[in-house]
């Protein structure tokens, strides 16, 4: 039987300008998806992004290649999958000058 686990990395978090979400440990994982929910959201945000970065110890990070696309309006909910990770995830972004997200991000994890 597979094992799978939902993790709650932002809660009720108010992101403008540069935002980094909590690393987390997933090295026992085989796949994980990443999903956005916007509890509110303001400003120039269609197309706003953030990167999947990796980590072998939690501290030192490189881009992984994926793209999160990031909600633009209240309620969307978005997602990424992630694939041939190390053993650490997050994920980082940059919002337009002006623009505001209030969110909820789950880190779901199967092996």
């Amino acid at each position: 039987m597979r094992q799978s686990h939902t993790a709650v990395v932002a809660r009720n978090e108010e992101w403008q300008g540069e935002f980094a979400l909590e690393p987390y440990e997933a090295a026992w994982a085989t796949e994980a998806l990443y999903f956005v929910r916007a509890l509110a959201a303001s400003g120039p945000l269609a197309d706003a992004t953030a990167r999947v970065q990796i980590s072998p110890d939690g501290i030192h990070w490189c881009d992984e290649g994926t793209q999160l696309p990031l909600p633009s309006q209240e309620e969307e909910l978005t997602f990424c999958r992630v694939r041939h990770f190390g053993g650490w995830l997050r994920a980082v972004g940059t919002l337009p000058d002006g623009a505001r997200l209030k969110v909820m991000v789950y880190l779901v994890l199967k092996e």
